[in-house]
């Protein structure tokens, strides 16, 4: 696969490099929107093992912001389409499905310990509390998404959970995580803008916004694997 899959990756980060992401494994958490994309980059980089976990299946809805989502996977798992979808780019990449909807009832049924990394892009503040207590007492590496939806900029930025403001998901998780005893020492992305006026319940979404929030916590992924094996640069 070298010479058609990695030859322009190798020129950037040396063959070390592409070796250490080869060796590498990331747990992605929740394929939506903000996951789909983190899990596009990650398998292009050469990540070597990934572990998708999700519990929904591809709908119409999705369609406007998701990569995983077409007319062609609408009624799939999501962990299918994005097995497939690596597959598709990386034969070789090892890749493990978790077919449920994370919480502190089912987190049991996901070795966290397996992994280097875990990137949490789930919706809801208690499955982001758990991924993040277990991900840090097993001492393993996580990076977390906030608030995506209502917004029309992409100007997202990644700072320790203690530096975040405006978003409403990040108070959130920063309360929970604090009566749990963790006050700093996570790593999270998160938005300035406030939140638009969605018009209805379910928070409102548009094509790129969700996408440059999941290549942002792969990069930050990627770099990170890079320089524990001195190749950053």
């Amino acid at each position: 696969m070298e010479d058609r899959f990695t030859l322009r990756t190798q020129a950037l980060i040396g063959r070390e490099g592409v070796e250490a992401l080869a060796r590498s494994s990331v747990l992605v958490c929740g394929l939506g929107g903000v996951g789909g994309y983190a899990l596009e980059a990650l398998a292009r980089a050469g990540v070597g093992r990934i572990g998708l976990l999700d519990g929904d299946v591809v709908s119409p809805s999705d369609l406007n912001r998701q990569i995983l989502a077409t007319t062609e996977t609408v009624g799939m798992k999501k962990t299918e389409a994005g097995r497939a979808r690596v597959l598709s780019v990386d034969p070789d990449c090892v890749v493990e499905t978790y077919d449920l909807f994370y919480l502190p009832d089912t987190a049991d049924g996901v070795e966290i310990a397996r992994y280097d990394w875990v990137v949490d892009a789930v919706d809801t503040v208690a499955a982001k509390v758990e991924l993040i207590c277990r991900a840090k007492a097993e001492n393993v590496k996580i990076v977390s998404s906030m608030g995506t939806g209502n917004k029309l900029s992409a100007d997202f930025v990644i700072k320790d959970i203690s530096d975040t403001s405006v978003c409403p998901l990040a108070r959130a998780v920063r309360k929970e995580l604090r009566a749990r005893g963790i006050e700093h020492g996570v790593d999270v992305l998160f938005s300035l803008e406030k939140p638009r006026e969605g018009t209805g319940r379910t928070p409102a979404s548009i094509s790129y916004v969700p996408a440059v929030a999941g290549l942002m916590l792969a990069g930050h992924v990627i770099r990170h694997i890079l320089r524990g094996a001195g190749e950053g640069r």
